[in-house]
């Protein structure tokens, strides 16, 4: 879905010195919990547990909810606007089972080159402790830094942008779906998102589990107060989070103005869903050392309206800029 191009071609040089000159840097694609289906054949020991209660959940709903077509309008959108990177912010399957993770991969192939397409998992895709490995086996293209670093956070570098993951996907009891990062990865965000401060970049955060926001205790990211409270000090551009299923806007504290934290229906959501399909486009652009705020950034909100058949602009905002 994204043209292929080398690191270096995806984003204008980085010119933060550059005098009053305001020009699009970067164009991202954001688009979370795809949910793929059908539910591959199970064996009856794979539905043991937390994974019956998914499989029942599936059956009576979700299976009707989360449709293949609208998701094709949801990518072939994404195609037509030809974004420089595109960033998927978890819940690709259902109940982790092995066999979901491999069609899985030839989806996020069709996105576009794994470094085109930044993918963190979600609680789904780390259902249960003994597959919760397999999304870094099958996905990890997509989930490396520009280092090769395998573990999260990753850092990957793209012209004037940082796209910055994090890892709230941990396996949970049946009936809760929450997330945590842990303090070791809270450590090295906060290292990372310090020193790409330092050197100037936009910085994006990818993360599953919204930081703030109201939503189900049990449902909620464990340590995020532990994470805005890294943002307050270190400070970032925009925060971008799945999990929720809706539309969503929010914002937490930096060390110089708010941070917009932006969340998206699911990827599949069919028309008559509470929330239908949607995806955002992002256009960050750079408004030289003169202005007050460093980066604009606008947010293109686009998506299905409810018992529609057509993807369009739902809203248009700047919120930074």
């Amino acid at each position: 879905m994204v043209e292929n191009r080398s690191p270096g071609d995806r984003t204008k040089p980085l010119r933060p010195d550059a005098p009053n000159s305001e020009s699009t840097l970067f164009t991202l694609a954001h688009l979370s919990d795809p949910h793929l289906g059908p539910l591959p054949p199970a064996r009856r020991r794979e539905l043991a547990g937390k994974r019956l209660l998914g499989w029942l959940n599936w059956q009576r709903g979700r299976a009707r909810r989360h449709t293949a077509d609208t998701l094709r309008l949801i990518e072939a959108d994404i195609a037509r606007h030809q974004p420089d990177h595109v960033a998927v912010t978890g819940d690709l399957v259902n109940l982790a089972l092995a066999a979901e993770f491999a069609p899985a991969a030839a989806w996020l192939g069709g996105l576009g080159r794994p470094d085109d397409v930044s993918v963190v998992p979600g609680n789904h895709d780390a259902y249960v402790a003994r597959t919760a490995g397999l999304a870094r086996l099958h996905w990890g293209d997509h989930m490396t830094g520009d280092r090769g670093e395998a573990g999260f956070p990753f850092v990957r570098r793209r012209g004037a942008v940082a796209l910055v993951g994090v890892s709230s996907a941990v396996p949970s009891a049946p009936f809760l779906a929450t997330g945590r990062l842990g303090p070791q990865q809270i450590e090295a965000l906060a290292e990372a998102l310090d020193a790409l401060g330092r050197e100037g970049a936009c910085r994006i955060l990818l993360i599953h589990h919204p930081p703030v926001g109201r939503f189900d205790f049990q449902k909620r990211l464990i340590d995020g107060q532990a994470v805005r409270a890294v943002l307050a000090r270190t400070g970032a551009e925009l925060v971008l989070h799945g999990h929720t299923h809706v539309p969503a806007r929010h914002a937490v504290s930096g060390p110089r103005r708010p941070i917009p934290v932006i969340g998206v229906p699911s990827a599949s959501a069919g028309p008559v869903s509470a929330h239908p399909a949607g995806w955002n486009r992002f256009v960050i652009t750079d408004g030289g050392a003169a202005a007050q705020v460093p980066w604009r950034i606008e947010l293109e909100r686009r998506g299905l309206r409810h018992g529609g058949a057509v993807i369009e602009t739902l809203e248009r905002t700047v919120l930074a800029g």
